[in-house]
């Protein structure tokens, strides 16, 4: 008569589920046992010292596929074999931690994204007293730019830093951003739209594009993406006052995709 546990029994002793056990059994893991009178299978002391073996190598992380030849080999090949394992869960520490670092830096928002240069900018906004939300849009801007047009980010990064520095820009912004509440044929448009115009034209040198710059044949849609971001939340007002400000641009001949 054969004597030994249920698999139920062999399970609980070994501190692992009956599924985990079939699921050794599954991979070559552990030998199914013989059968009783009653067609029960009987796991005796060889195969409970197994299973255990079994499921403590795969609790201290190593993969099911090499659970078997580890415990197959001798003591050199076994004790090799474990500094590998070792070696390969202290990588993956060290990934996974990175990676908590990264989520726990994301609770800042997109500001991971973007270089210290751009922060800087976006933080003089505030202290120039822009709104949160037009903060928000161009952050939101910055992020697109950099992942569109990175050949051009730095450019950018350096136009809107002097623009900054230029007063009457920054209350022509601003005025721009008001006027998102205005009825898009309201005339200050076309007069913030000059004025705004006239002010870009004044340093045409920020304007320009390094020498040698060829744009791909997609570069009017990456301008569009990054430039009139959040123009389909945004009222019509705003989007008029934009297309205006481009017209006026391209009249001048500065060369600004057409969408």
């Amino acid at each position: 008569m054969l004597t030994g546990v249920t698999i139920g029994q062999a399970a609980a002793f070994a501190g692992v589920t009956v599924k985990t056990v079939r699921h050794y059994h599954r991979h070559g893991l552990l030998d199914e046992p013989p059968r009783d009178s009653s067609g029960y299978r009987r796991y005796g002391s060889a195969d409970l010292l197994r299973l255990v073996q079994v499921r403590a190598l795969a609790a201290a992380g190593v993969p099911l596929a090499e659970v078997g030849p580890l415990l197959d080999a001798d003591a050199e090949q076994f004790t090799t074999g474990l500094v590998d394992v070792e070696r390969r869960l202290t990588e993956r520490i060290a990934e996974l931690t990175a990676r908590l670092d990264t989520l726990r830096r994301l609770a800042d928002g997109d500001r991971l994204l973007l270089p210290g240069r751009a922060l800087a900018i976006l933080d003089r906004l505030t202290e120039l007293g822009f709104s949160d939300d037009y903060v928000t849009g161009q952050r939101e801007a910055l992020v697109l730019s950099k992942a569109l047009s990175p050949e051009l980010f730095d450019l950018f990064l350096t136009q809107f830093e002097h623009r900054l520095d230029d007063p009457e820009f920054g209350d022509l912004t601003k005025r721009g951003w008001e006027a998102r509440s205005w009825d898009p044929h309201d005339p200050r448009i076309d007069e913030l739209a000059a004025a705004l115009a006239d002010n870009l034209l004044a340093k045409r040198e920020l304007l320009e594009v390094p020498a040698g710059y060829e744009p791909g044949p997609d570069a009017a849609t990456r301008y569009g993406l990054v430039n009139h971001h959040l123009e389909d939340q945004s009222s019509a007002a705003w989007t008029r006052l934009n297309a205006l400000v481009e017209a006026k641009l391209r009249a001048a001949g500065v060369p600004i995709p057409h969408q």
